[in-house]
């Protein structure tokens, strides 16, 4: 995982193991659901983890922080202390980081590197790359230095691994990535992982389309706390590329597309991993009857996330041991700015329903 001692990671590291370890049910995790039960999905006791950095904090302390707020239940770190540790002990310092002089070409090969090597020290099947950083704004020009998350696409290619793009920054979607993209022979699936406000979009904006209601406007605010929160309400260009995926699924579901309306940001830090969504829709009915619908939405942003991280991972290597390639069509149930595919839930699940047989 890039970004691997984050909230998210750490949530996904030791419910894992509280997972295989029948200590929780998979509550959450959509390939434990009846019709993947023949996928040929490795076993959730079989994932190992590790990953990238750019921060210290040992995985076991950054799980007793979650636990602390609520996101972990109490207890779990030291019930699990033993798989976050393994799964720490297997974290490489990220990059590129200030002061440091390697080319691209340098740096690409020491991350493939370090991928190549985990595999090796553990006997593994494959390996899955799973960007979970923080959100970094989309860059203004294709000639400038790759940004973060495109080294590490980049690396993940390189290495020969299946690539995921949970965050909405750039990875694989930089132009200058297209054709290694194209020839590098293995499954990836991106980006922007759909967890609350635009989950509920990709429900809502289908059902006024198939209902033949005309929405007016459709705003939002989004109250975040954590890490991201501060980089989204601080960072313009990373706000904008959060906000993008939200407006694509209006785009594509709603009659006439995209309404009147914005989406904010505001940086909450004592909501710490906790999230707050609201959207005020106004529509019109029959005879140009003003209507209104509003939504609240409440959650745990990494106990949404992680256990999609868990079936995305499952997802992509026996997808990259069926021999498939390049976007994986399927997926699009996961993201706000999918690769392909419908923007509504109802048709995404269906593909995934799909995905699941041709696993088989």
């Amino acid at each position: 995982m890039v970004g691997a001692r984050g909230s998210v990671a750490t949530t996904a590291v030791a419910g894992c193991a509280a997972v295989a370890g029948g200590m929780y049910p998979p509550t959450g995790m959509v390939t434990e659901l009846p019709p993947f039960a023949e996928s040929g999905l490795p076993a959730v006791g079989d994932l190992v983890f590790g990953g990238h950095d750019v921060t210290a904090t040992p995985l076991p302390k950054r799980a007793e922080e979650l636990a602390a707020g609520g996101v972990l239940p109490h207890g779990l770190p030291a019930a699990v202390a033993a798989e976050l540790a393994a799964a720490d002990e297997e974290i490489r310092p990220g990059g590129p980081q200030p002061g440091d002089t390697r080319t691209e070409a340098e740096l690409t090969e020491a991350l493939a590197e370090d991928v190549r090597s985990f595999v090796r020290r553990h006997d593994l099947a494959r390996a899955v790359v799973v960007n979970v950083s923080t959100t970094e704004p989309a860059p203004d020009d294709v000639d400038a230095p790759l940004p973060a998350s495109s080294l590490y696409a980049a690396a993940a290619l390189r290495a020969g691994c299946p690539y995921v793009n949970f965050t909405p920054s750039t990875g694989l979607h930089h132009p200058r990535l297209a054709g290694p993209a194209g020839s590098a022979g293995v499954p990836y699936a991106g980006r922007d992982g759909k967890t609350g406000q635009t989950l509920l979009r990709s429900v809502l904006g289908p059902m006024f389309a198939q209902r033949a209601l005309a929405v007016r406007s459709w705003s939002g605010t989004n109250l975040l706390g954590g890490g991201d929160g501060a980089t989204l309400a601080a960072d313009p260009g990373a706000a904008a590329a959060k906000n993008a995926g939200k407006e694509r699924v209006l785009a594509e579901t709603l009659l006439g597309g995209a309404p009147e309306g914005e989406v904010h940001i505001d940086d909450v830090p004592s909501l710490g991993d906790w999230k707050t969504a609201w959207d005020h829709v106004s529509f019109d009915g029959f005879l140009g009857t003003r209507m209104v619908l509003q939504t609240i939405w409440q959650g745990c942003d990494s106990a949404l996330a992680a256990p999609l991280i868990l079936d995305l991972a499952r997802l992509l290597a026996r997808a990259d041991e069926r021999g498939l390639s390049g976007p994986v069509r399927g997926l699009g149930f996961y993201f706000k700015d999918p690769d392909g595919g419908p923007a509504g839930l109802g048709e995404q699940w269906a593909e995934l329903l799909s995905l699941a047989e041709r696993l088989r």
